[in-house]
């Protein structure tokens, strides 16, 4: 049987510690590589544009820019990858600007953080099941 292949996910927090504790959470599930952790606009930027990622892991509010200017970036890349925002700032405008820009999880850092690993378990079902329109993509 053939192994299926793993997300590779950037992970975008400019709190160490969260990174810190997301990054061992990541390292538990299957199927799942972290291969990068940056922490801020310019750098989540550049390294999604320096090789493909799957999935990228948004805070909205970071030291040096925002999530959103990262998914305004994102949105002019042809291969766009999965995003799921993980922030404290779950106000309704925000999540419906995130929307707006693409994105398919929203997740309250503070009631949702436990959600992380069924929401990537889903998008690796969805990624690499035959059939579905973005198989083949990750």
């Amino acid at each position: 049987m053939e192994e299926k292949a793993s997300l590779q996910i950037l992970l975008v927090e400019d709190s160490a510690v969260l990174a810190d504790r997301l990054n061992e959470l990541l390292n538990h599930i299957p199927g799942v590589d972290l291969v990068g952790t940056v922490d801020n606009e310019r750098a989540a930027v550049a390294f999604a544009h320096s090789q493909p990622i799957d999935v990228i892991i948004l805070d909205l509010h970071l030291r040096e820019g925002t999530g959103f200017g990262v998914l305004r970036a994102l949105a002019l890349q042809p291969r766009k990858p999965v995003a799921i925002v993980l922030t404290n700032y779950a106000l309704p405008q925000y999540q419906r600007a995130a929307r707006e820009l693409g994105v398919r999880y929203f997740l309250d850092k503070a009631r949702e953080f436990d959600r992380l690993p069924d929401v990537l378990r889903e998008i690796a079902d969805d990624s690499f099941s035959p059939g579905h329109p973005q198989a083949g993509l990750i």
